[in-house]
């Protein structure tokens, strides 16, 4: 990784956190404020104060603090001598129950509104995408059994209507995660619409975490590309040996190259290594030497040369779409985009503690700041989109009912309602202490399987 992507992925993941945290507290903080409670502290981070401040007639101290990973508010309460005589009425453990469920509510919430704003904004704005066209099904695979034909454009998977490869491929991992069938209606390249059922069943719980539509024989449609150079970048390896624009690549060492893919592929593999072009020009032939410059990318190292392909703009175009909605009719679509990555955050999380999802998939800070890294770099719209991902997925997360977790206090809060008093002090110290134990575990889980992608790319 170069330092430029390096300090890219630091300062993407911070403010990622950042954002997605201050949100989360201010939720708390801004309906305990609603309902009369003191506030003693509004705080970013953990650990040792970077910087603190104390703001309004309560002298709340806001504070950010060492430890980027999280957030609190800390609110005026008996059962710890943070409230005095004065601040009884305005403790947090002198307010309704149903008061302290809305202020726990409060943190996932923001998070959920949060997601359908930015995605509000982008659905206004329009987000650009593949058409789900797939390519040539690999011979003998479920697709190819099920009648599946490069070119078939997908128009709705199951219940779902789909635009983008990328709405198609969620769609179809959700019923990947069922293993069950799934209808997929196609519009063939002539034009004809015709449902075919594919068979997830041989997708198994280790291929969730890899490219799972490998295994029923799909992917997505790449355009043909042939090895013709369209831009040459100055100063490059290219450059440097002569190659200019317009030159078409007709072999390297010899073996006659076709594709632009077996280009790459053969520059890809020969970091620091000579490699002998012949390449046409004007309708000669000439013979030159070029050596890929080294790259390394998460952990990987492949040769570069700096040039682009020559593509063709109306094939692009065909391949590609805006999804575009009016301000209005955006508001809805939005609630629904949140809803769904919610419900199948959650299918996701009860298939992993089933055994039916491989517990790889669960990811860490690590992993995360990677995934922050890569989006800001493609573009304000593959981040905003992450952050909506993200947020979702801190909302769902804090529902979870694990005592240390705002989903905990709600369990708390549930049984009192139910059994017409408090939980008891020791029954909460208790289920505190068994959180605190589950959420390090999950933690550490989440660290190593980082850390085993980092190792294993």
């Amino acid at each position: 990784m170069s330092l430029f992507s390096f300090l890219t992925t630091i300062a993407a993941f911070v403010f990622a956190i950042g954002i997605l945290v201050t949100i989360h507290e201010l939720g708390h903080y801004w309906v305990a404020r609603w309902c009369n409670v003191k506030i003693l502290r509004f705080s970013i981070g953990f650990g040792r104060p970077l910087w603190l401040r104390k703001a309004g007639a309560d002298q709340t101290e806001w504070v950010i603090g060492v430890l980027p990973l999280g957030g609190y508010v800390k609110m005026a309460d008996e059962r710890d001598g943070s409230a005095d005589s004065a601040d009884k009425s305005r403790a947090f453990n002198n307010k309704t129950v149903w008061q302290r469920i809305a202020i726990v509510l409060a943190g996932p919430a923001a998070n959920f509104m949060l997601a359908a704003l930015l995605y509000w904004g982008l659905f206004v704005s329009g987000t650009p995408g593949a058409k789900p066209y797939i390519a040539s099904p690999l011979p003998n695979s479920v697709a190819a059994k099920s009648g599946f034909a490069e070119f078939d454009l997908i128009t709705r998977v199951g219940d779902q209507d789909v635009r983008t490869w990328s709405d198609a491929r969620m769609a179809l991992l959700e019923a990947a995660v069922k293993r069950d069938d799934v209808v997929i209606e196609v519009e063939e390249s002539t034009g004809h619409r015709q449902s075919k059922r594919l068979s997830m069943a041989s997708v198994e719980k280790e291929d969730m975490d890899k490219d799972f539509l490998a295994k029923v024989g799909i992917s997505a449609y790449r355009m043909k590309l042939l090895p013709i150079l369209d831009e040459v970048v100055a100063g490059g390896a290219a450059s440097r040996a002569g190659l200019r624009a317009g030159d078409r690549v007709l072999a390297v060492d010899g073996k006659l190259t076709e594709k632009w893919e077996t280009l790459v592929a053969q520059i890809s593999s020969r970091p620091g290594m000579p490699i002998d072009l012949t390449v046409q020009r004007a309708g000669a032939q000439m013979n030159l030497t070029v050596t890929p410059e080294p790259t390394t990318e998460n952990g990987k190292t492949f040769g570069r040369i700096g040039v682009k392909p020559r593509v063709d703009r109306d094939t692009v175009e065909k391949l590609s779409t805006i999804v575009r909605y009016g301000p209005l009719e955006a508001i809805p679509r939005a609630w629904a985009k949140v809803w769904d990555m919610s419900a199948f955050s959650l299918k996701m999380m009860g298939r992993m503690i089933t055994g039916d999802v491989s517990w790889k998939n669960l990811s860490g800070p690590i992993t995360i700041a990677d995934y922050a890294g890569q989006s800001a770099q493609l573009g304000w719209i593959p981040y905003v989109t992450f952050l909506a991902l993200i947020s979702i997925s801190l909302g769902v997360l804090n529902l979870l009912p694990i005592p240390v977790l705002d989903g905990g206090q709600l369990m708390y809060y549930i049984a009192e309602i139910l059994k017409g008093s408090p939980v008891s002090e020791k029954a909460m110290e208790i289920g505190q202490q068994v959180g605190l134990t589950l959420l390090l575990g999950l933690t550490a889980f989440a660290f190593y399987n980082d850390i085993h992608r980092l190792v294993t790319g």
